[in-house]
């Protein structure tokens, strides 16, 4: 895995946001699909397509999913489900994508989902999006690469799903990493299954209605189960490895994936919730190497006014390994997110670094740094909408620059053997 990455964009200078969408339509997305359409164009028949960001590395990728069942647990937020199931998403560097088709960034079922969860969270348009027509770059069932590449698990953020994570998750497998995003159900916005069962259908809901931080008692329930449900898919990554098939359907896997996974070489990074996640997973579970936190909590709600929240251990206590705690300058907990992280600063042995992306905010660091400003291009998001959720600056900045702090990290600390 190379540390080298030249992103190309120099530094970042406060530019109109108009600006910034132009660009993100002209210049960002490459790489197939159907071309982003001018602002002001007639949307496609069934809403407008949009796309991600082409990956940068020398590996095509192939792409599968995982349905891992946990009999150990019940779920936590449907009392009728009385095993925790998890969907995971695997890219990896494939040997060969001939006849393997494109996937698309999300189920028709799930993206229908997401078109009602999402637009009204994040104040993404009702109408004229077609949101199952986005294509990734990974073929699906590809042949896997039989060499052992570092293993890169992807928390997302509360509420999101998984596939909002793929333009990073594709650009670290192009430069040779195998990258297991992991859905959490019932937490995630919308998580489709194989099939359905007892206790919910093909497509699972979030039963979150706002911020689960304003509730201590959700809040602590959630982050529990999510570091649960990693601690369970290294596991199955375990028998994956070892030439067993740990999906719980008994789906076929690509050819040669337990052979492309290196799990002497296990890192993590996550979004918000996700990177409360990854931080302390690695605090509990040795496995995990080092990991990256974007703007997640490292200390549970406050449990009243004037009173702070307790920190999680892997502030009280720091770690051994290396954690890249990532901000944005307009994330608007910047205030409530310096004690916890002040915390992990302060422990002597210095393995936490602390970086920053201005006039950037929390979603930058998920695929909608790319899809916002084409939703804004196209006349469908307010310019104050799209500031609001990733920020002033430009996607042709935003995106190499995300991808260049979490990729670089991993190079760093999950070195080729």
């Amino acid at each position: 895995m190379s540390s080298s990455f030249t992103h190309g964009a120099g530094a970042v200078t406060r530019r109109t946001v108009t600006t910034s969408a132009a660009l993100a339509a002209a210049l960002l997305l490459t790489g197939g699909g159907r071309a982003a359409a001018r602002p002001g164009a007639a949307a496609p028949a069934g809403g407008r397509t949009l796309r991600l960001p082409a990956p940068t590395g020398p590996h095509r990728i192939g792409h599968t999913t995982l349905y891992l069942v946990d009999p150990a647990r019940r779920d936590p937020w449907e009392p009728a489900l009385a095993v925790r199931e998890v969907m995971a998403t695997v890219w990896y560097p494939a040997r060969a994508v001939h006849g393997h088709p494109v996937a698309p960034q999300m189920t028709a079922a799930a993206a229908a989902l997401f078109g009602r969860i999402d637009a009204e969270i994040h104040h993404l348009p009702k109408s004229g999006v077609d949101w199952a027509a986005t294509m990734t770059h990974a073929h699906i069932g590809a042949p896997a690469q039989a060499v052992r590449r570092p293993v890169l698990l992807y928390s997302p953020g509360g509420g999101d799903p998984r596939t909002l994570g793929t333009g990073v998750a594709e650009e670290l497998a192009s430069h040779g990493c195998v990258v297991v995003a992991v859905d959490h159900p019932g937490d995630a916005g919308e998580v489709a299954f194989p099939t359905a069962r007892a206790g919910r259908g093909r497509v699972r809901p979030t039963v979150f209605r706002g911020d689960p931080r304003t509730s201590p008692e959700t809040f602590r329930t959630a982050i529990g189960t999510r570091i649960a449900d990693l601690r369970f898919v290294l596991d199955q990554l375990e028998v994956l490895a070892d030439g067993g098939n740990p999906d719980a359907a008994g789906r076929p896997l690509p050819p040669d994936l337990g052979r492309a996974l290196d799990l002497r070489r296990v890192g993590a990074y996550g979004h918000s919730a996700g990177g409360t996640t990854v931080a302390e997973a690695m605090y509990e579970d040795r496995r995990i190497g080092a990991a990256v936190d974007m703007e997640g909590y490292l200390d549970h709600p406050a449990p009243g006014p004037d009173r702070a929240g307790e920190l999680f251990p892997v502030a009280r206590h720091g770690v051994d390994r290396p954690l890249l705690l990532l901000e944005t300058d307009g994330f608007p907990g910047r205030a409530e997110l310096a004690r916890s992280w002040a915390a992990m600063l302060a422990h002597p042995r210095g393995h936490t670094r602390r970086r920053r992306i201005d006039h950037a905010a929390h979603a930058v660091f998920t695929d909608y740094a790319a899809l916002a400003p084409q939703l804004q291009a196209a006349g469908l998001m307010p310019p104050e909408d799209r500031v609001t959720l990733v920020g002033a600056i430009e996607p042709a900045v935003s995106v190499p620059l995300v991808r260049h702090h979490i990729r670089s990290f991993f190079a760093r600390h999950l070195p080729g053997r």
